[in-house]
């Protein structure tokens, strides 16, 4: 397999498997949500991400000798490329709000840049992305008003999850090879650009909810490179055991 070939594989996986990993995240959330209402809508949330990393494991189908399932079920933990952030326990609500909402505003401006790729099969998963993403970015935004502006408690509990995961959002900027590259070939969005856009949506944000804008300038990195915390582990435990106790079963 040429460079070529390997840096845009690297790069599908990283867009898939932040996907991916985040849905299994929400999905954790399944009958166990502070209200019915907002229970579903983060089911409903995080099947629009495993449906984005169906069409993305599909697309690297296509690449490999490979299919989707083998790709979400049968991979090790430093073969996945998802962003920390995404695999962030959700502790409570608060966390899962702030996490959702630190994503939705780096996906939002990042689908809309994707739909203009050169690569046509990933612009088109891009189109359909951004329109679940305008959603999710409403609904993370709002609750981060609600919550910072809300009562004492609440206020206290958001602000703590924006502290203590805001160390985690330099990774989302900070590009690895395979994104340089999939740049320089007109296939992945500039970062840069990206960046600008995001700092003013969270900053509006973190003022409306009455919040304040953490300080912390030292950020994690690794998951792009498959260099993971110790949560990722029991995802996977959690999420492939079926596959792997059972070897090619099928619903």
């Amino acid at each position: 397999m040429n460079i070529h070939s390997q840096h845009k594989i690297d790069y599908l996986l990283y867009l898939a498997d932040t996907a991916l990993i985040l849905g299994q995240r929400l999905g954790e959330w399944c009958g166990h949500g502070p209200v019915l209402e907002q229970d579903i809508a983060m089911t409903n949330i995080s099947l629009d991400y495993i449906g984005r990393s169906r069409l993305l494991y599909q697309y690297i189908a296509t690449l490999t000798e490979s299919d989707e399932d083998r790709l979400a079920f049968l991979r090790d933990e430093r073969e996945f490329k998802n962003v920390l952030l995404a695999e962030h326990p959700n502790v409570d609500f608060a966390y899962t709000v702030a996490r959702q909402f630190l994503l939705e505003a780096f996906h939002f401006p990042y689908y809309s840049e994707l739909k203009n790729s050169s690569d046509l099969q990933l612009a088109a998963i891009a189109e359909k992305t951004v329109k679940e993403t305008a959603y999710h970015l409403k609904w993370s935004a709002e609750w981060m008003i609600r919550l910072g502006d809300g009562t004492e408690i609440s206020h206290q509990k958001i602000q703590t999850a924006l502290n203590e995961l805001w160390s985690f959002t330099g990774e989302l900027f900070d590009p690895a090879d395979y994104e340089t590259f999939m740049l320089q070939e007109s296939i992945a969005p500039d970062l840069n650009s990206i960046n600008k856009s995001w700092k003013e949506k969270v900053q509006q944000v973190i003022s409306e909810a009455t919040l304040t804008m953490p300080e912390n300038q030292w950020m994690q990195s690794g998951g792009k490179q498959g260099i993971h915390t110790e949560a990722m582990g029991f995802i996977l435990t959690e999420m492939q055991y079926m596959q792997r106790s059972y070897p090619g079963l099928t619903w």
